[in-house]
């Protein structure tokens, strides 16, 4: 892997790693129309597609009870871990969860409750591999916010992933069903005879299932629209190479298209990285995954003339997960507010994140991270606000409404201000 210099960095190669996007465009036809023939055909265009794109004769979607013997079969050692994870997933998000507040001022009392919503439904991504941790990342904040049935879905197969659908049980689902792909966003979006409509979807999946999730965005609450995943390694002459190169191959073995980086002043150990990133990448079961994510134009390692540049380079890439290792890890982050998750020191490797550490794993890509949050107890919850007004408090703020609601030529507003006080 070569060495980069920031500063000579080109504009095309800025763009490549700050303009990072999803490939949503080029299918995006495609998946409207899977969407539309699910909402009008129902579970006769949900087992078409299983046979299409799964090659799977369905007759029954519903697998909620074969994920309860898959939870009892599965080995003890893998149940007890993920049993572990659950653990500390829904320890780290039930203190999420908001209490209702009100204060009182000035003869007016004001406040806000939050209610969880009633449905929810979980991608839990199968394929080239399959993906139990994303089951209980939706599933138990879902659950932790006070959800009252909890979906799940995943891609069927003539042998679902036994691992997967004890993680599905273990985490609390209501119900599961076998489908996936675009045609299972469509499913819970809009409800088949099969399968009920939910409030909000989450979870990872490939681009078909982000297309449609941006396709049923508005007619039903999703978490986020996330791309391939991502690190960037922040790094200063103290690091060990040997860890960094193992976080960039980790998370290069999701997806050839995962953007992973380094970043570093020092030129030793940026070179050190490159070099053990082949070594080990060599290693790897999926060598030809990751060798083609860390070719890709969104991943490389890269010298800094300072620490202070290689923080703005990280603040301008927006990572879904950023790991730093440095004398002083706390003072780096300080400098930084665009990120997912933050993975601080030696010992705290992404995969923590990933797997049991209880942060949710559910993150923005693509450099949303400027923008958005990762899934948590608030994608599940909804508030409102409440208002009572004492005759006092309403008589000190009368002239303030009447007086702008007459400057927008509201008169019927003032006028049910005024009408409390003519009697």
């Amino acid at each position: 892997m070569d060495v980069q210099s920031i500063s000579e960095l080109d504009p095309a190669e800025r763009r490549a790693l700050f303009e990072r996007d999803a490939g949503l465009e080029e299918i995006r036809d495609d998946v409207a129309e899977i969407v539309h023939r699910v909402r009008e055909e129902g579970d006769v265009a949900l087992r078409e597609y299983c046979r299409k794109f799964d090659d799977v004769e369905v007759g029954n979607f519903d697998i909620t009870d074969e994920a309860e013997r898959a939870y009892e079969s599965i080995d003890d050692d893998v149940r007890e871990a993920i049993e572990t994870a659950a653990d500390n997933i829904r320890g780290f998000h039930q203190r999420q969860v908001r209490e209702d507040w009100s204060y009182e001022t000035e003869g007016r009392e004001l406040g806000r409750r939050f209610y969880p919503l009633d449905s929810a439904g979980v991608y839990a991504p199968g394929g080239t591999a399959a993906y139990p941790s994303s089951a209980l990342m939706g599933i138990v904040p879902a659950k932790a916010a006070g959800v009252d049935h909890v979906v799940a879905v995943t891609p069927p197969a003539e042998q679902i992933n036994p691992v997967t659908l004890a993680a599905i049980h273990a985490g609390g689902a209501d119900a599961v069903y076998q489908v996936g792909g675009a045609q299972a966003i469509s499913a819970m979006a809009y409800g088949t005879e099969s399968i009920d409509s939910v409030d909000v979807i989450v979870g990872p999946g490939n681009r078909w299932v982000t297309a449609a999730k941006a396709e049923v965005r508005g007619d039903v609450k999703i978490d986020m629209l996330a791309g391939p995943s991502e690190v960037l390694v922040l790094a200063d002459g103290t690091a060990d190479p040997e860890r960094l190169a193992a976080e960039m191959v980790a998370q290069a073995e999701h997806d050839p298209h995962a953007a992973v980086v380094t970043v570093t002043d020092d030129e030793d150990l940026a070179a050190a990285v490159a070099e053990e990133i082949d070594a080990q990448a060599g290693e790897r079961d999926r060598e030809e995954i990751i060798r083609d994510a860390l070719d890709n134009e969104a991943s490389g390692v890269f010298v800094a003339r300072s620490m202070s540049e290689a923080a703005l380079f990280a603040d301008q890439f927006a990572p879904e997960h950023i790991y730093v290792e440095a004398d002083d890890e706390d003072a780096l982050l300080d400098r930084i507010e665009n990120y997912g998750s933050a993975f601080l020191g030696p010992y705290s490797p992404v995969a923590a994140g990933d797997y049991a550490s209880g942060t949710n794993h559910v993150l923005p890509t693509d450099a949303q991270a400027r923008l958005a949050s990762g899934l948590s107890v608030d994608t599940f919850v909804r508030s409102a606000t409440v208002q009572r007004l004492s005759e006092d408090g309403l008589s000190e703020l009368r002239e303030t409404i009447t007086t702008l609601a007459d400057r927008e030529g509201l008169e019927a507003h003032a006028h049910s201000v005024d009408v409390r006080f003519e009697k």
